[in-house]
């Protein structure tokens, strides 16, 4: 996670990509993801896994950083989880997803399916 930080670690994206919300729109997007998460543990709409995969899910897709943005997103899942509701990480295919392969091509997959509000097969992944 930390092996290569570059001198704009933990700054918000400057340019738009083609993935994730317009550059200006990032701290009211993280903020409602903040206030929506608050919402879904206080109210227990979801349970545990689903909150910290969801929490995840939207990170990404937010896009926050230039780069980095699935490790982060993995790592923040896996704080939540085991530190906020004291439960074990997630292990995520228990393969290295920055690396070209069958994993990521899995877990791309299943990050699609959560896109359209499907998130059963992100969380069996982030289990698995």
């Amino acid at each position: 996670m930390f092996g290569d930080v570059w001198k704009w670690a933990g700054e918000y994206r400057r340019t738009n990509k083609n993935i994730g919300v317009d550059k200006f729109d990032i701290p009211v997007n993280l903020k409602n993801l903040i206030d929506d998460t608050n919402l879904w543990v206080k109210d227990k709409v979801f349970d545990e896994d689903q909150i910290a995969v969801r929490f995840s899910h939207r990170i990404v897709k937010i896009h926050l950083f230039p780069n980095g943005n699935g490790r982060h997103s993995r790592l923040i899942a896996d704080i939540l989880i085991s530190q906020g509701f004291g439960r074990k990480e997630f292990t995520w295919g228990q393969s290295n997803l920055t690396e070209k392969g069958n994993a990521r091509e899995k877990y791309l997959s299943v990050l699609r399916l959560a896109d359209d509000n499907q998130y059963s097969e992100l969380i069996k992944f982030a289990r698995s």
